[in-house]
Order: C-alpha cells, then sequence, then structure tokens
C-alpha cells in the first residue's frame, strides 16, 4: 500500500545513451548512475568528467562516505542544473531512530546543497541500538522516511542491503513500499530470489559492486565474452546488470575508465551469453553481507 506523496514533476533528463527506469513513486531514475566512494579515495576532476563529458546524471553517494560536500562542489562546477540530475544519498544506522533520520536528511541536503534529494536511501539494516530491536528501529526510521517522502523532500525513498525477511517485516509494520532496493550485484552475486521478489512488489532493484571489486574481470568466461563483442570485461559485466533490469551502479575515480564504464547502451549480449553469465553466481560477497544481520536486542 503506497500512500499519496507530492508530485514528482521533474523527472531528470538523462543524457540521451541512458534510458531511465520508472519508480512506484512517479520518478524516472537513469539505470546507469556513478557511485562513490571512501575507499579508494574521491576525485573531483573525474565526477566533473563524468557529468561533462560522459553524461552521467545519476550520482550515488553516502553520509558514510565523507564526500557529500565535495560532491556539491563537483556538481556546481558541472554547469549542469540541478533539476537534470538524480542525487541519490544514504542514512547511516548512527542516525536511525524518527528523529535523527528527519534531521540527517536535511544535514545532507545541506552538504549537498540542494532543497531535495531524489532518493534517501536507509543504508543498513542492521540498527545496533542499545534496548531496541532491529526491527523496531526499521520501523521508527521508516516513518520518518515516508514523513520526508510526503512533505517533498526526498522525491524518492528505499533501503539498501535488505533481504527478503527486512523487507517483510517493514510490509508489516509501515505504510509506503520502498521504490528502490540497492544490494549488492555482479555475477557472482545474482540474487535471483530478492530480485524477483522486489519486482513482485514494484520495488525498483539498484546494485552496487557490478564488476565485483574487479574480481570478475578477470574470469576466463567474461573475458572471453569481451573478446566476442570486442568490449571490456568491465563493459560487459556493467552490460549484463543492466539487461537483466537492474539500474547498475559502478565506481571508479579515473575520468577513462568512467568513459569505458559508459559505454554500455550500443550492444546488446545474446540471450545464450546472459545465460553464461548467470551461470557465473557462486553466493560470494565481495562487500557487506547482510545475511549476516542478527535479529536481538543490543543490552
Amino acid at each position: 500500500m503506497a500512500a499519496a506523496a507530492l508530485s514528482c514533476p521533474v523527472v531528470p533528463r538523462s543524457a540521451p545513451f541512458c534510458p531511465v527506469l520508472p519508480l512506484a513513486s512517479g520518478c524516472g531514475v537513469p539505470v546507469l548512475g556513478l557511485g562513490t566512494s571512501h575507499q579508494g579515495g574521491y576525485s573531483h576532476d573525474a565526477v566533473v568528467h563524468a557529468i561533462q563529458n560522459c553524461g552521467i546524471r545519476h550520482i550515488d553517494t553516502a553520509k558514510r562516505y565523507g564526500c557529500e560536500s565535495l560532491l556539491q562542489k563537483a556538481i556546481k562546477e558541472s554547469g549542469v542544473k540541478r533539476e537534470d540530475l538524480w542525487l541519490t544519498t544514504k542514512l547511516w544506522y548512527s542516525d536511525y531512530g524518527y528523529e535523527n533520520t528527519k534531521k540527517a536528511c536535511l544535514e545532507s541536503c545541506e552538504r549537498l546543497g540542494v532543497e531535495y534529494l531524489d532518493l534517501f536511501l536507509i543504508h543498513w539494516p542492521d540498527a545496533q541500538v542499545p534496548g531496541k530491536s532491529n526491527r523496531e528501529v526499521r520501523a521508527e526510521t521508516w516513518r520518518a522516511m515516508e514523513e520526508l517522502y510526503e512533505k517533498g523532500l526526498c522525491r524518492s525513498i528505499g533501503v539498501s542491503n535488505f533481504l527478503i525477511s527486512h523487507l517483510e517485516q517493514l510490509k508489516e509494520d509501515c505504510v509506503i513500499t520502498p521504490h528502490v532496493n540497492q544490494v549488492e550485484y555482479h555475477p557472482f552475486q545474482r540474487p535471483q530470489e530478492l530480485v524477483d521478489y522486489c519486482r513482485s512488489r514494484d520495488i525498483v532493484f539498484e546494485g552496487y559492486c557490478p564488476l565485483a571489486k574487479g574480481e570478475a574481470l578477470t574470469h576466463p568466461s567474461i573475458i572471453q565474452l569481451a573478446k566476442k563483442y570486442g568490449r571490456t570485461p568491465a563493459q560487459i559485466c556493467i552490460r549484463w546488470s543492466i539487461q537483466n533490469g537492474i539500474v547498475t551502479i559502478p565506481k571508479s575515480t579515473k575520468a577513462e575508465r568512467i568513459e569505458e564504464n559508459c559505454k554500455v547502451f550500443d550492444f546488446t549480449i545474446a540471450e545464450d551469453d546472459v545465460e553464461v553469465l548467470n551461470g557465473l553466481h557462486d553466493g560470494r560477497h565481495v562487500s557487506w553481507d547482510p545475511s549476516l544481520v542478527v535479529f536481538c536486542i543490543l543490552i
């Protein structure tokens, strides 16, 4: 069940090469984004180059990454209008809770230099609040997210690293279904049951770590397909992810890599080859494993 919210009159114009996927909020998210991170540093010049020269209009960040203020400078320098960008940031568990969540959203907006967020995500299902269960804190936090959405401070709201069990609890405890679930997704980690569940509830699935932090780039099958299509292994992984209907968010601080990652809309991987890549799933995580989140009350 979804509550009525302020209209989302501006759907960011993605660059000509990049289609958008509609969200239940009424907004449209570009299917290819640029991820940022505290790991590997942050490159102002790379972000500006991505926006100005690669057509990137979807930027993904988080408070935890520590680069929201830096992104404000890069966005201003790019010269691209705010309404033509899709900006996602995430709420870290230290800010969970009803009042803390609303305060953290305003602080992220201030650091980014914007009046609203296109997408605000709960970053992680584990709350770590003494005296309260994870479920209780997630529900309290989500109620604040719903309020931020209804007021228009967040055009869309969602979660990250949530499994079916977490989403089922949120369904029971709250009103608005998350518009997005952002989860690790690459050839070795293809959680199809979770993808199918999200689609059944009109939750758009976003994938981070599409190159498995580089592990996918040296796999023989991926190298073989790269040669077959005259592409790089990175382009094969990103294109495969997008063809599987996943909003895909690779990270890089190198301008040439960002350009490479964006050149994935002028070819198609044959169905048989998509199945080859699908078959590489072995369940490995190169990032956090949300299945380890325990359902307990911290004392």
